[in-house]
Formats: structure tokens, sequence, C-alpha cells
């Protein structure tokens, strides 16, 4: 039994008792957040107007494990440990060699991997005496889990979701709707930050970027409120990691290690918070697992971004951050997978990947609704379109084995199921689904016009 397991795991119910922080591990430290003012490192004091004590101290803490409190593990334990399923339809339709195995993230209450952080932050923003949290939300998944986690903890909670994603997915509004959230289309008319875009273009479609703004706008200026993030910071990845402690103990009982693990990335949760605890056991010389980002061609941080400093919202309110970037004020295409519309990679994912020790890759659209249907078909489960993005890649990795002859573990994380996303489908089914590749010229601009930081 590994150090880990003894002191982490409870062995009957095979949940993780703590969260697995991979900076004390890594082979250089990644660089610090600056205030925008000063231009020099940013201390907790610049993080707590819009986040509470305890969730300082995760976002910049050096503890290689931080134990989950109990009321949070009690309220994990409605899904998780989630299943670990071989794809054995998808393994026959293909007629591969690889073995192919997915991480089911979509069986919890709001539908995705979100859960996992929305209810430690609600959680520990109760603890500190908070009264209401203020989001965004991209294709809603995020939104609906704070909603949910808002709603168990007795908090108030005011989701800004991006205007293209609030007309695409209704439905997700509704949930939000039901757990007692206000939902409104961003950009609005109720922030300084949003009336700034309107007054531009009226008829803006929103990014997450916009949301960003206007929820942390809208967090400082309510007494008694904080900002809740979804993706991005060091903590969001920290509570992810739960799904790559379980993946790994449920590979290895069944003796199918991962060769290959792949998963989605918008801003970078829950590809990190699979991804690391595999990662630390390829640092400590245990294994060799390759590591893939996903990410789509229409908004390609990684593939095409540059690795320098920026803000995390469009209106320029956050610190700076070192990531992969295509510039704060890019504005993503309306494809259906809302929550990959980000700018930016969250800033250790960022690190890790310019370390080399990850893959990053793009994909289009309609190639990943070309899969996303497949796995529909021969898995019964209708894929979220992000996490159709990890299964594109996953099925060229069973493609390759094929062509090869080689007999190999693939595994990808289904951050969610795709029953709301339905409207995508539709478009899919009816040929009107659009591939966006990424405007260069656009993408340059963006860049050109990054914060100078020497």
């Amino acid at each position: 039994m590994s150090e880990y397991k003894k002191k982490f795991v409870l062995d009957e119910e095979r949940i993780p008792k703590a969260w697995y922080n991979i900076v004390p591990d890594l082979p250089e430290p990644p660089a610090p957040p600056l205030n925008p003012a000063t231009l020099q490192p940013a201390g907790p004091d610049d993080l707590l107007p819009i986040f509470p004590p305890s969730i300082v101290a995760q976002e910049v803490s050096a503890e290689r494990y931080i134990e989950i409190p109990e009321e949070v593990h009690q309220i994990y334990r409605l899904w998780r440990p989630s299943p670990l399923i071989r794809a054995t339809g998808l393994e026959k339709a293909l007629d591969t060699p690889a073995r192919i195995f997915y991480k089911h993230e979509g069986v919890s209450p709001a539908g995705s991997h979100k859960c996992n952080t929305a209810v430690a932050q609600a959680y520990y923003n109760k603890l500190d005496g908070t009264t209401r949290l203020a989001t965004e939300t991209g294709a809603g998944q995020w939104g609906s889990a704070l909603s949910m986690a808002c709603q168990t903890f007795g908090l108030e909670c005011k989701v800004y979701m991006v205007k293209v994603s609030y007309h695409q997915k209704p439905y997700r509004r509704s949930m939000m709707q039901l757990w007692g959230a206000d939902v409104v289309a961003s950009p609005t008319d109720q922030t300084n930050a949003g009336r700034a875009v309107l007054a531009e273009d009226p008829e803006s479609l929103g990014s997450l970027g916009i949301a960003i703004s206007e929820a942390v706008e809208d967090a400082v200026t309510h007494p008694g409120s904080k900002y809740s993030l979804g993706s991005v910071t060091n903590h969001v990845l920290l509570h992810q990691t739960v799904i790559g402690e379980e993946a790994i103990l449920q590979s290895q009982d069944a003796d199918a290690y991962p060769n290959v693990v792949v998963g989605c990335v918008g801003g970078g949760s829950s590809f990190g918070g699979l991804a690391f605890p595999f990662l630390r056991e390829n640092l400590a010389g245990r294994a060799k697992t390759r590591l893939v980002a996903v990410e789509p061609t229409a908004c390609p941080s990684i593939t095409k971004g540059a690795f320098t400093y920026d803000f995390g919202d469009e209106a320029a309110t956050t610190p700076l951050f070192k990531m992969y970037t295509l510039g704060h004020d890019y504005m993503p295409p309306g494809i259906h997978a809302g929550g990959l519309r980000y700018h930016a990679m969250a800033p250790l994912l960022s690190h890790v990947c310019n370390l080399g020790l990850m893959d990053a890759v793009a994909v289009r659209q309609t190639k990943v609704f070309d899969v996303a249907a497949l796995f529909a078909q021969t898995e019964g489960i209708i894929p979220a379109p992000e996490s159709a993005h990890a299964i594109r890649v996953a099925v060229d990795e069973a493609l390759k084995a094929k062509e090869e002859g080689v007999a190999r573990n693939i595994l990808f994380n289904l951050t969610g199921h795709g029953l709301l996303d339905l409207s995508a489908y539709d478009a899919y089914l009816s040929g009107k689904l659009e591939d966006y590749d990424h405007p260069e010229e656009e993408i340059a601009a963006s860049i050109a016009r990054l914060p100078k930081v020497e």
C-alpha cells in the first residue's frame, strides 16, 4: 500500500481524504502573480478583496496535501468516487488493440466535474462569513455547480452567464434558477465593465473574460460578497485532484495504468485535476504516462498563444498571471463548447506545459462532434461538447495504436454529460455546425496589446 493510500484514502469508500498540490513537486516554481499597479509580486493581501482567507491560503499554499474537511467529504459521497469505465463499445467500433477508459464526472448532481470545487468553495466562504457569491459561467456547468453548492450552504448566488451560452443553453440557466441563483446574460448593463462592452458593441456575444470582469466588480461592490471562480486558479485545480487520485487507484485495481491521459482544456481545471496526480508519479520516476491537453482551434491558448503575463479578465482588473494567453481582450467565436471559450490557460497548467511535462493539441468543432456522436452510439452516454474534445484525441490515440499494432491503455476525462447541450447536437445533425479556425490576425493583434512586463 502506498504512503498516500495509507494516509489519505478511505479504503471503504475509495474517496481521497486530501487534495494534492503539485507545486512542491515541480522542478521549477511557477512565476508569481503580479500586482497590476506596482508590477511587484502579489501577496495574499492582494487577493483578500475577492476571495475569503481560507481560499487565499490554499491559493498560495506550498503544502503537498491539504486535508478535505469532513463537511465537504460528506457531500462528495453523493457522487464520489465517480466511476472509471472501460469503453468496450467504442473499442469495438474502432477495432483497436488499445483499451480505452473514461472517468465519468457527469454523475455529479449538476452533471459535471465542477461540483468538486463548487462544494469546497461554498464551504470555505460560509466558514469565513461570506453571505453571497458572485461568479461567471460559460456553458453553464460551473454556474450550475456553484448554484447547487450555495443552496446547500445557504449562500446567495449571482451568476453572469456568457450571452451566447445564455441563449444556446437555456436549461442550464433553469438549473441555476431552480437552485436559487440570480442569472443574467453577460455583458449586462448592471456593471461598469458590462456597460463599457455594450457601449462599444451592443451585440456582443460575451466571453468568459467579460463575465469575470462583471462578477469581480459585483463581488467587491456588494457587502458580504466574494468572488468564486470555476477554473484557472491554483485552489480550483487543487480541489479537482480528487479525480486523478481516484483514477490512479481505480486503474491500478483494473491492472490498466494508463499510457496516455487525455483531457479537454478551457481554463484547465478538469485536466489539471485528472493529470496532476499522474504527473506526480511521472516526476517521482514511478511511471511514464503521456499527458495530453485538448483545446478548440477557435480558442487555442496553449498551441497559438504567448506564454507571458496577462490579466485574467477583459477589463484588466485582476492580478497579472504568467500563462499561455491569446490576450485578455481576445473575443473567441461562439462555439458550442462554451466552457472552452477562455482567452488563457491556468497559470499552473501553463507552467507545466512550458516545462515540457505535458503536450497540447487543438481540434476542430465538427471533428469533435463526429466522435461525440460515435461515443453516444457505442457507449450510450451523450457527452458534453467540452468533454468530446478529449474523446476526439482519445479516438485518435486508439487509431494510432491500431496502425502501430500496439496495445495501449488510454484514459480520458468525461467531464460532464451533454443532456442539456442538445441544441448543439441539433446543429450537428442538421449540418449547420461550423468550424472556426483561430483568426491569426486577431490573435496577433490581441497579443500585441498585452501588458508590457519585463
